[in-house]
């Protein structure tokens, strides 16, 4: 009796205790509601479009491309990611007319036109050495008399330097004006050469003949107008014959001199028009030509000499005076150039920010060539007539480096052939060219896209032209057509 009440009691309560454990159990787990908020919290914890990371980059040098995420070794700061859903972005920065009006961008033509420079050069007067006057003796002689004239005086022509005294003229005069009153002419003749080979002047002989009186002294003077630069005459002294006695340096005209570089001298030429600016007169150029360019090198400066003339008439313009000297220098072979204001310049590159449709802007990188303050040449990167952002670019630059966009590689030189067009159909062009050697491409008959509408003005068939094309993913177009000829 009492074994099987104890029995009884056992089956009681382990039946109560899985109750208790199964009623535990279900209130642990969710319900309905709970269930669907707990899926949701995770449904949001997890993305469901996951953004894919193509690669990470410094928004300072934009062209470097990283595969992980970490610190830019350029700049203190973390790299960013560039995602997939933005590579369309690649082709440029979208703005809207609003925005470039509000922005105050301007955008300028890439033209193509003989290229023009003005250089302006230090210059200096010098003395025109084809104007050295030597005075010698012409015969032993005694200086009697000198003027007081000193080396530094600038002389008129005909100015005495000084009398000398001519024994072996003495005698020969004499037997001149004996001969010319008894003999006959063929001795009269004589005695003449013998007064031209003593050394005596034609002038001095002929007042002679005049005046039928021996000259005592002989005075010397000046043959022309100059800067008297050496005086070897004393008073009392004896000279040689064949001795300097004096030397003078005209001033008709004046030599203008000036260091060039030697890149410049290959574009000097003799007969070049020059402007010359005097500091003695200001507002008062002259207008003068390249008369040489001396072949000699300096070592020092690595310069040539440019050499020019001026007329002295007044005697205002002195050797040693300052100058400023103007030379225009024009290329025969047009070029394409751009304002130097349109272009991005940071040291490792030059960018220019292209102007393109839609309001689509992109950085295209440019190989330049000479400066000339105002315009700057364009080797490669661009093509006539393109539209380039000639003020506002900085921001534009500054954007596309914050946003990663990576800007296009300068182009390289176009592919060149002369052919004849049969053909004109909107903006595809039918060509009958020659090879293009660069290609390793054979001459035939086939169509051309241009790369741009404005190519085709003015084309018509039967044109022989020279183009210059492209080769890209959509084939070869061209970039730059040239008329040569228009078939009758």
């Amino acid at each position: 009796m009492k074994r099987a009440t104890l029995m009884t009691f056992l089956a009681v309560g382990l039946l109560l205790a899985g109750g208790l454990l199964g009623y535990w159990l279900a209130m642990q787990q969710p319900t309905d509601g709970d269930a669907g908020h707990a899926h949701g919290s995770a449904a949001a914890d997890t993305p469901s479009d996951e953004r894919r990371v193509l690669y990470w980059y410094d928004p300072m040098r934009p062209d470097q491309h990283f595969s992980q995420p970490g610190k830019s070794p350029f700049m203190d700061m973390q790299l960013v990611p560039r995602y997939a859903d933005q590579q369309n972005e690649q082709a440029g920065l979208q703005v809207s007319a609003e925005r470039v009006q509000s922005l105050g961008m301007r955008t300028t033509r890439v033209t193509r036109a003989a290229w023009e420079e003005n250089w302006r050069l230090p210059a200096s007067l010098a003395y025109n050495q084809r104007q050295v006057i030597r005075l010698q003796a012409r015969a032993d002689a005694f200086v009697e008399r000198v003027y007081g004239h000193a080396p530094g005086d600038v002389l008129a022509a005909g100015t005495p330097l000084a009398d000398l005294l001519v024994p072996a003229w003495q005698a020969a005069q004499l037997e001149y004006l004996a001969l010319l009153a008894h003999a006959d002419r063929a001795l009269q003749e004589a005695a003449h050469q013998r007064l031209l080979l003593l050394g005596m002047p034609a002038a001095d002989i002929a007042e002679l003949s005049r005046s039928r009186r021996a000259a005592g002294l002989y005075t010397l003077r000046t043959p022309a107008a100059g800067e008297l630069q050496q005086l070897d005459l004393r008073l009392g002294m004896r000279v040689s014959s064949g001795q300097q006695l004096a030397l003078l340096n005209g001033l008709d005209t004046v030599w203008l001199e000036a260091a060039v570089t030697e890149q410049a001298a290959l574009r000097v030429r003799p007969g070049m028009p020059l402007r010359v600016h005097l500091a003695a007169q200001p507002g008062q150029p002259l207008e003068a030509r390249v008369l040489a360019l001396l072949p000699s090198l300096d070592a020092q400066t690595r310069t040539l000499t440019l050499r020019s003339e001026l007329a002295n008439p007044e005697g205002r313009l002195r050797p040693g005076m300052f100058a400023e000297l103007e030379l225009r220098l024009q290329d025969a072979q047009p070029s394409l150039r751009l304002p130097g204001e349109a272009v991005i310049r940071s040291g490792q590159r030059n960018l220019v920010m292209l102007a393109e449709e839609d309001g689509r802007f992109v950085a295209q990188e440019v190989r330049l060539g000479r400066d000339n303050g105002q315009w700057v040449e364009i080797l490669e990167g661009l093509q006539e007539g393109q539209q380039v952002v000639s003020s506002g670019q900085f921001l534009l630059d500054s954007e596309a480096s914050l946003r990663g966009l990576a800007s296009r590689p300068a182009q390289a030189p176009l592919h060149e052939a002369d052919g004849w067009i049969r053909g004109i159909e909107g903006q595809r062009l039918l060509l009958e060219h020659g090879p293009f050697v660069t290609l390793n491409m054979p001459g035939m008959t086939m169509p051309f896209r241009l790369a741009r509408a404005e190519l085709g003005e003015g084309l018509v068939e039967g044109m022989r032209v020279r183009v210059g094309v492209s080769q890209g993913a959509q084939g070869l177009q061209v970039e730059r057509i040239d008329v040569l000829e228009v078939q009758p």
